[in-house]
């Protein structure tokens, strides 16, 4: 019986770890061994085993060849990719924390990134979330990249709603819009606002975002009760390419500030 590092029960990502480590021992391999099966590292297995890093599809093919499984590590990666894993935001949040390039597009609220503590907190008290303290805290820290002695370049694109549906009333608006003006005057910031009179465009789907790192390119779709993280390399640019129709309903970066300046005022 192999000692465990994942529950193989607990979800199918930490069933697919533990696989890995099922049969590299089954087979007798090192670290090292595995690690020029799949083309990675010693590390990089070892953190594939316990759960913290996740296979690609190329590394899954590769062990399905080596141990002959008929396709198991393959399959098993895009069901788990399918499924919900608890841990993908703060996956997510890791990722983004490290990123180079940030697009995100909100059709609902603002970005997270650009949220000021009594909008953050309205949203949370709107879930039901009677302590925010912990939440809010933590929302805050993901603003830590524009501190970074390397911020990333942040492109973010909203919809019109989240600029005028009033969260919190008209003073908590205010503060929000003027935060986002001062975000959008950041070298490293672009913020762009998609009108109504755009009418029907390539995010009625919903929102989403993407990172760029030394990691590789990832995305991030919200939906009730749980986002998704996806890695596929063919997932991901379609969501580029989805994020760049949608761009062609914004408006240019100075008419959208315009746009949010005229809208505070009005507030």
């Amino acid at each position: 019986m192999v000692d465990e590092l994942v529950d193989p029960d607990s979800s199918l990502w930490a069933w697919l770890a533990h696989d890995v480590r099922f049969y590299r021992k089954k087979y007798g391999l090192t670290l090292h061994q595995l690690a020029t099966v799949i083309q990675s590292s010693g590390p990089n297995v070892s953190n594939i085993e316990a759960g913290r890093r996740k296979l690609t599809d190329e590394q899954a093919l590769a062990l399905d060849v080596r141990f002959k499984t008929g396709g198991h590590f393959s399959r098993l990666l895009r069901f788990a990719r399918r499924g919900h894993d608890p841990d993908w935001f703060k996956q997510y949040a890791h990722l983004e924390a490290k990123a180079r390039l940030i697009k995100t597009y909100q059709a609902i609220t603002v970005p997270g990134l650009f949220q000021v503590p009594e909008y953050a907190t309205e949203l949370f008290r709107a879930l039901g979330i009677v302590d925010v303290e912990d939440p809010l805290s933590k929302r805050m820290a993901r603003a830590d990249v524009f501190k970074r002695t390397d911020p990333p370049l942040i492109w973010a694109i909203v919809t019109e709603n989240v600029i005028d549906w009033p969260i919190g009333g008209p003073e908590v608006m205010r503060k929000q819009l003027a935060h986002l003006l001062d975000l959008s005057n950041l070298p490293n910031v672009s913020l762009r606002v998609v009108p109504r009179i755009a009418g029907a465009h390539a995010g009625i789907d919903g929102s989403f975002s993407l990172i760029s790192g030394k990691d590789g390119d990832v995305a991030y779709t919200e939906s009730p009760g749980g986002g998704r993280l996806v890695a596929s390399t063919d997932e991901v640019r379609e969501y580029g390419l989805q994020y760049d129709r949608i761009g062609q309903a914004a408006l240019p970066a100075s008419a959208s500030r315009e746009m949010i300046r005229r809208i505070m005022e009005a507030l």
